[in-house]
């Protein structure tokens, strides 16, 4: 009779192990299928939380200095609807160039007549840019350089249509060369 019980306790000590395993086994993947959603959800937002729409997207809390009439203006941030995409010579080889552009623009006046002309000022970066070289595209002094090509240009086109500089300064907030 007592060696009966210890075959019990044996079989029951067995299940209790396996049972253990199993509760252990569930645990690890419930917390892989939470780690995998949560690295998942956030991949998602990083790559798709851009806002392609052509509004003003922030408002800067920095005031500008005084324009003309001696108010403050409040720095806005307006979004080119898409990116810039265009290929370059490089040699005997084409290399593919995708620039994201936002304009700095100074007072909501000058902000809406800037949103009235984004098919201008698209135009007219797509000049200038398909002007650049691989070289202007590859160094920082190049792109710096192609920055100012592109205010100049644009306030020289909103210049001769409002007869005014809209655009404070131009920003690559994406730049790819492959």
């Amino acid at each position: 009779m007592a060696g009966e019980n210890n075959e019990e306790l044996s079989l029951e000590g067995d299940n209790e192990a396996k049972g253990g395993g199993k509760k252990k086994l569930i645990i690890i993947i419930i917390v892989a299928a939470v780690l995998l959603l949560g690295g998942g959800a956030g991949a998602f937002f990083f790559f798709f939380s851009g806002d392609d729409s052509a509004e003003v997207v922030e408002q800067s809390e920095e005031q500008a200095s005084n324009d003309e009439s001696g108010e403050v203006q409040l720095a806005s941030y307006v979004p080119m609807p898409r990116p810039f995409v265009f290929n370059v010579m490089d040699g005997k080889r084409d290399r593919l160039v995708q620039i994201k552009v936002q304009l700095l623009i100074r007072g909501s006046d000058k902000v809406n007549l800037a949103k009235k002309h984004i098919p201008l000022l698209e135009d007219t970066l797509v000049r200038v840019f398909s002007a650049a070289s691989v070289e202007q595209l590859r160094s920082p002094l190049g792109k710096t350089e192609l920055r100012a090509f592109s205010l100049k240009a644009l306030n020289e086109v909103t210049t001769k249509y409002e007869n005014k500089a809209l655009i404070d300064s131009v920003l690559f907030t994406g730049f790819v060369l492959q």
